[in-house]
């Protein structure tokens, strides 16, 4: 039987998430095959990871439609977080920075063992499952493209000796190990050198290649990705939520207060108000997250 992962298609249409504070993001459409690389493109607060964790069943929408996998969400958010997998989102899937880079994978393959596989394969023989672990290991790090032996001390490398390219293929092996339909990673591009960015994005896309649907937050897509915006467009106010709609997160009660006097000279900015509530929305949100 082939063991080879392949790709979930991944469908949005009206998509929303909604925090205590408002909204994280809304009115997102997407259209992916199986195989895709996708990304999240946006400035920072407009609620790209709450996007991310949405489409991965780990944070409940609000608003719209979405399926990934075949599978629809929220309904089936427990089966899409079967078949997903993170790397590095900040606050809620992150390395362990006392951790070597053994231990991790160890780690990892131990819980896979346990955890993400059908019940009879317990009960083979150690050897065996030894050997099926390992296996998954090494094809992960060489998908990730991460050699530990060109690391300054081997698997024992801890992670904060890590560099940032390093970091980010050891989170994607990691997620690898699972064998996803579909890769979820987080502030792809953040704090890399132009250079590093290019290996980062050549990575992914090689993983999409290879079958794997990849779903990746940055603040520049590449111009073969399918780009997935949360940016908000001054022209195209978003509509009032509805009171009645789900939500990631406890809702606080509605406050009504008289607008602010602008001080004499000065002149408030186009969308401002509405920029800091999404940004306070998408906080929100992603706190629950955290929580849950």
């Amino acid at each position: 039987m082939d063991s080879t992962p392949h790709g979930a298609a991944v469908k949005a249409q009206g998509l929303g998430v909604k925090g205590p504070r408002g909204w994280a993001f809304q009115d997102v459409d997407i259209t992916a095959e199986p195989g895709a690389l996708i990304a999240i493109e946006g400035p920072s607060g407009s609620g790209r990871t709450c996007l991310l964790l949405a489409l991965t069943g780990r944070m409940k929408t609000a608003a719209g439609k979405a399926r990934v996998g075949g599978l629809s969400l929220p309904k089936k958010m427990a089966a899409v977080r079967a078949v997903t997998a993170l790397a590095h989102v900040p606050g809620v899937s992150e390395l362990d920075p006392a951790f070597t880079v053994a231990e991790h994978l160890h780690e990892r393959a131990l819980l896979q063992r346990r955890f993400g596989g059908p019940v009879r394969a317990l009960l083979r023989p150690r050897r065996e499952r030894r050997a099926e672990a390992k296996g998954r290991v090494d094809a992960a790090l060489e998908a990730a493209g991460l050699d530990p032996e060109t690391l300054p001390k081997g698997v024992r490398t801890s992670v904060r000796d890590l560099e940032r390219l390093e970091a980010l293929r050891l989170s994607v092996a990691l997620a690898l190990i699972g064998r996803p339909r579909l890769l979820a990673v987080d502030d792809t591009d953040m704090k890399l050198s132009d250079e590093e960015r290019k290996q980062a994005w050549a990575m992914l896309r090689g993983l999409a290649a290879a079958g794997t649907t990849v779903l990746a937050v940055c603040s520049e897509a590449p111009e073969d990705a399918v780009v997935v915006s949360t940016a908000r467009r001054p022209e195209e106010p978003r509509p009032a939520p509805e009171p009645e709609t789900p939500e990631a997160g406890p809702e606080e009660p509605a406050r009504t207060a008289p607008e602010a006097q602008s001080a004499p000279g000065t002149e408030e900015q186009p969308g401002t108000e509405k920029n800091t509530k999404n940004e306070e929305g998408a906080a929100d949100a992603l706190a629950e997250a955290g929580r849950a």
